[in-house]
Formats: C-alpha cells, structure tokens, sequence
C-alpha cells in the first residue's frame, strides 16, 4: 500500500484541534478527539469530499492556495506550514539532493576558534558530523555520541542528561519530522526512525503526533555528571555550502553559575587531554 504521509499529517494535526480552539462550536457526541473532517473543510473554504479524499490518499496534488488554506485552518506554524508544502511536492526548490556528511576544514577551524562554548554540526537525522573540544566534553556522558536521537531515547544516560528530558523528546521528534519532509525516502533517517520506534514506546507515540519544528533558538537545561546543572541557550545555523547541515553553538549567561560550570568543565577536559596526551583533532 503506497504511503499516505500527507493525509496522516493532515489527520494528525486535525486530530490535535478542539473547535473551540478555532472559533467554533461543538455539537453533537465525538467519537474522536478533534475536529471533524467537515470542520476542517469549512475553515479552509474547501469541498469535504475533496478534504477526505486529501485525507484518504485518493487525492495527492492539491494547489498551493488549498494547501495555504488547510495550513490557515489547522492553525499550523511555519515550520508545519512548510512541511504541509513540502509533503504534497509544491515546495520543488526547498527539496535538497542527498545530504553532506562532511564537514569542511574551514568549518571545523572556525568552531576551534570558540574554546569557551560548545559548538558542534548536525546533519537533519541529528547525526553529530563534527564538534569541538566543550562539545566533546558536553556530551562525554553519552557513548558514543554521534547520533543527538539515540542520544535522547536510547541511551540510559539520556534522561539523566536532559532535565527536561519530555521537553527534549518532544523537540527531538519534531525535528526528525522535519527530516522526512525534505527526503521521506532518505536511508539513514528511516533506518533510524525504524530503530526509535522499535526501542521506544514514547519515540512511537511522539511520531504518530506529526508535530514538526526546526532547529533555530532555545533554551536547554542539563545536568553533567562532572559539573552539575548547566542552563544554556543554543543558536543554529545553516550551513551554506552543505545544505542539511547546521552549525550548533551553545551560550551560557556571562557571570552566572552556568557559565562557570562550562568553564569548570572546558578546564577538566583540557587537564584529561594533556595527561593522556590525546589533543582534539
């Protein structure tokens, strides 16, 4: 049976709307939590058998201008007004060839050249492609830490780690979501995904939830089992000549005892290297 990725998202994110959280009245006993299809047909000025069979797979090519609607009506953010594009192929420029895993030596120059915070590149699967020596440091409880997913649901030291650790997981899933809507057919993050799902019963339920974000601004709280509580804040970037791949770099407040926690730790690792005579590549 082909895949039905549009119409799974569309029920998913239907199925996350009250009709009070759009305006309208609710009648009559629900036997599914959520709008109706009819509801949603209304709000996006749509016919309802066109909307179910968007729903359905029958229909597979909706216009822009419908897809623009449905997004208005299901109350979707960019990130998911973009993935809603994306999975009915109207957003042809914004669908890359296959991903670079390689990171370029200028770029690895440059996060060298931040000693003080943690700076590391992940590709849209969350593989961790290249660090420096803090971000080495950060995620040493992790092994390996080559994968922020695995890193999340699979490792025991996960939950540790991240102290808002369903927050994290949260974040983690919507990301992968965003993944499958620029390659659905991408090896690795299916073999990945297939992973998740088989090892994790929370990873299976954030999944079916269609939740998309992108990697951009936030703020993360972490505990180190050699530093304690660190509270950071990280920005991400593009990567311009490697499309897929972003720039992470963490910022902890100047003078607060975050700050002091990841120059403590930054100092403990440069003493472990030194005495093992192991610098960072």
């Amino acid at each position: 049976m082909p895949d039905n990725d549009l119409g799974d998202f569309l029920r998913a994110r239907r199925s996350g709307l009250r009709p009070e959280d759009v305006g309208m009245a609710s009648y009559g006993l629900r036997r599914v939590a959520g709008l109706r299809r009819e509801e949603v047909a209304v709000l996006a000025g749509v016919n309802v058998d066109y909307y179910t069979r968007l729903e359905q797979g029958r229909e597979r090519r909706p216009s822009p201008q419908v897809l623009d609607a449905l997004s208005r009506a299901l109350h979707l953010d960019t990130d998911a007004h973009d993935h809603l594009h994306r999975l009915a192929g109207t957003a042809p420029l914004d669908r890359p060839g296959p991903q670079r895993n390689g990171v370029s030596p200028a770029l690895r120059q440059l996060m060298d050249g931040y000693p003080h915070t943690p700076a590391f590149v992940l590709n849209r699967t969350l593989d961790i492609l290249a660090t420096n020596a803090l971000a080495d440091a950060l995620y040493s409880p992790f092994h390996p830490a080559d994968n922020l997913a695995r890193a999340v649901f699979l490792d025991p030291a996960g939950r540790d780690f991240y102290a808002r650790w369903d927050r994290a997981a949260q974040a983690t899933v919507a990301h992968l979501r965003q993944a499958a809507g620029f390659d659905p057919d991408d090896p690795r993050l299916n073999a990945l995904i297939d992973t998740l799902t088989e090892h994790s019963t929370t990873f299976s339920t954030l999944w079916q939830a269609h939740t998309v974000r992108g990697k951009t601004r936030d703020a993360k709280t972490l505990n180190h089992p050699d530093v304690g509580p660190l509270t950071l804040t990280y920005q991400a970037f593009d990567v311009r000549d490697a499309p897929g791949q972003q720039l992470v770099i963490y910022h902890a407040e100047p003078g607060s005892p975050s700050a002091q926690a990841l120059a403590l730790l930054g100092a403990l690792d440069a003493t472990t290297r030194q005495t093992a005579g192991d610098p960072h590549p």
